[in-house]
């Protein structure tokens, strides 16, 4: 192979199948479209502990998509390499937010989307998505459940403060209970009355309450 086939070489002919416009106008959006995913994430958080890399994460992942389907929208040979070669790729890492598969899967499809060149699709339904998510995830919901952690000194005291906890919300379930030389300590579930937790400060000054403790509960845990 001489020195001038090697210019001649269709490698250097795919220099040029995406046009720098569309490159630099595709990557642009991506990452606008991705700063917005993230801020919805960030405003829509509800778990144990903020992850920050997670946010940065959506950003990197809708424009790393965005290339790659620019690539394989300029070659059909490229498309069916690049198949097989992510079909290897796993993915081990544990999602503990249901909500954020939510989020992987939006940052995937738009980065999809803008590569197609289907701008006005992925700005309308981000948009759109970002608006439903903010509403929901953001409403106060009284009705869900809470876990009230009870330390007593004897039957009298216990019998008070369920008496308490029973005018105080609009659902009390004891899930667990626990006694050991007088001491004894339940687990209770509690539907709360408009979000009102004061009840928490009386049921700790009650005469024989050791602990009273209110835990938000998603499903996952029970303290």
């Amino acid at each position: 192979m001489s020195f001038s086939d090697i210019f001649k070489s269709s490698f250097l002919e795919n220099v040029n199948a995406v046009s720098l416009l569309d490159m630099v106008l595709a990557m642009v959006l991506a990452f606008g479209v991705g700063l917005f995913i993230f801020f919805v994430y960030k405003k829509t958080f509800a778990g144990v502990m903020y992850s920050a890399s997670f946010g940065v994460t959506l950003v990197a992942l809708t424009m790393i998509t965005t290339l790659v389907i620019l690539a394989v929208t300029s070659n059909v040979v490229l498309s069916l390499g690049m198949v097989g070669a992510l079909s290897i790729v796993r993915f081990r890492t544990a999602i503990k937010e249901p909500l954020d598969i939510a989020f992987l899967f939006w940052a995937i499809a738009v980065g999809i989307v803008l590569a197609a060149g289907m701008i006005p699709l992925a700005v309308f339904g981000s948009v759109l998505i970002g608006a439903i998510l903010l509403i929901f995830a953001n409403r106060s919901d009284t009705t869900k459940p809470y876990i009230v952690v009870l330390s007593c000194d004897g039957p009298a005291s216990e019998e008070a403060a369920m008496a308490l906890l029973r005018e105080n919300t609009k659902r009390c379930v004891v899930k667990s209970k626990s006694v050991q030389r007088g001491l004894s300590e339940l687990n209770l579930e509690v539907r709360l009355l408009g979000g009102d937790t004061d009840f928490i400060n009386r049921l700790a000054e009650l005469k024989g309450v050791q602990s009273a403790v209110l835990v938000s509960y998603n499903g996952d845990y029970m303290s």
